[in-house]
């Protein structure tokens, strides 16, 4: 399996309930092998790994668009 890594910007004020809801969202989708926010740091960046054969970062990204449309890609 290959794997490639994304960043994730959400809007900071995105609570911590829609959050958790959207890793939960983000990693049951085939091809995603992981997804978290990193509470202690950066509460608004969600790290995801996942494999590029199976889910584009673009698929990903308008997943997470769904909570907040202002999501953007901040790393591939």
């Amino acid at each position: 399996m290959n794997t490639a890594d994304m960043l994730i910007y959400v809007h900071p004020t995105l609570d911590a309930k829609s959050r958790s809801a959207l890793e939960r969202i983000v990693e049951g989708r085939l091809g995603v092998d992981c997804a978290q926010f990193n509470s202690h740091t950066h509460h608004h960046a969600m790290m995801v790994r996942y494999d590029p054969d199976a889910i584009q970062g673009m698929q990903i990204l308008n997943m997470v668009r769904n909570a907040d449309p202002a999501a953007a890609i901040v790393g591939l």
